[in-house]
């Protein structure tokens, strides 16, 4: 079990450093001293998310959240991980066409 959660963790850290580039100041959420802020704006977009209706608002904030919720949750770094697998993957045939 313990070796499944290792996996799950190696997993989510590679798909983590490589959408990295993409967000400036992305490296310095996972400090520990930032959890507190983390789970508070995580919860501010995933709400915010539900409220795509609104002009300011999309649904592009709930797997933002997701995302930053995931760095303490371990319960939903191997969903997450394989959403950004995914993900990237859906850009990229996106660009091939």
């Amino acid at each position: 079990m313990k070796r499944e959660r290792d996996h799950i963790r190696a997993r989510f850290d590679r798909q983590y450093r490589k959408i990295q580039p993409l967000v400036p100041g992305m490296a310095s959420l996972r400090k520990p001293r930032w959890m507190v802020a983390r789970i508070t704006l995580a919860i501010i977009f995933i709400l915010g998310g539900f409220l795509a209706i609104l002009p300011i608002f999309g649904l592009w904030m709930i797997p933002v959240g997701l995302l930053l919720l995931a760095i303490d949750l371990p319960v939903l770094q191997g969903p997450v991980s394989r959403l950004m697998i995914r993900g990237r993957r859906w850009i990229a045939l996106r660009r091939r066409r």
